[in-house]
């Protein structure tokens, strides 16, 4: 694994020519209720992704501020507009593609960013510069998460709180788990009658939590860690087993 920005522009030139794959994560700086840090999206996402031990894939800058402004309402949310999101993305994966690493993975650890990263990737693509699989952390830990947690992914809540334990317990608030989940709500957003009214995270949390933190533990974070890892790693496999010709869309071949 090898990170770009700790190259020079000498020595990145091996590095890119080396890779297969290039990681960009992705993530946000938005509440996580009182108890995790505002950071929380784009750590993890950076964290998993410089997790693989392998040659054939560069790291890109982590990109932290995404598409957070159902956040707005809670100090220290920063965000931006999903198509700017878009653009920037596919600025930055346009680059590497330059450089000749053209298959890629955003790493995410946002689920507010994904409509922009699917726009963005599908661009890309029919545009035949790169082909980039976006990829959330969680996307296949569903069974897992059940498991460990009785319960589906919220936000601030068991998963990303017990994410968080295990990467950066000095940033994790412990002692404000407890009130994160007395003001969470249940379930993502207030539906009348079939319709989802809960536009912004305040008009059904008044904490900022989607769940049950309190349930968090570092050893969990551990295995959700680990099994995300090994998800990344066998997606890298498979992309690193095919040409960039053979993604492309069938009319463009």
């Amino acid at each position: 694994m090898q990170l770009l920005a700790h190259h020079t522009t000498t020595s990145a030139a091996d590095a890119l020519a080396a890779a297969e794959v290039a990681l960009l994560p992705t993530g946000s700086t938005e509440q996580h209720g009182p108890a995790l840090p505002l950071g929380t999206d784009h750590v993890a996402a950076e964290s998993v992704a410089t997790a693989l031990d392998r040659d054939d894939v560069v790291v890109l800058p982590t990109v932290p501020v995404g598409v957070s402004v159902h956040h707005r309402q809670f100090d220290g949310t920063l965000w931006t507009d999903p198509e700017t999101f878009r653009a920037y993305v596919g600025d930055v994966l346009s680059s590497v593609a330059n450089h000749g690493v053209r298959k890629a993975v955003v790493v995410n650890g946002h689920g507010g960013n994904d409509a922009a990263l699917r726009r963005a990737a599908r661009d890309l693509r029919d545009d035949g510069v790169a082909f980039a699989a976006p990829w959330n952390w969680w996307g296949g830990l569903e069974s897992l998460i059940e498991e460990r947690f009785d319960s589906a992914l919220g936000h601030a809540d068991a998963a990303e709180s017990s994410m968080m334990l295990h990467l950066a317990a000095d940033h994790v608030r412990e002692d404000a788990l407890a009130a994160a989940e007395a003001g969470a709500s249940d379930g993502w957003g207030t539906v009348v009658h079939g319709a989802n009214v809960g536009f912004d995270t305040a008009d059904f949390s008044e904490s900022g939590a989607v769940g049950e933190p309190t349930r968090a533990s570092a050893e969990a974070g551990r295995a959700l860690f680990e099994a995300a890892v090994a998800d990344l790693d066998a997606l890298v496999d498979w992309l690193a087993a095919r040409s960039f010709e053979d993604l492309r869309p069938l009319a463009h071949r």
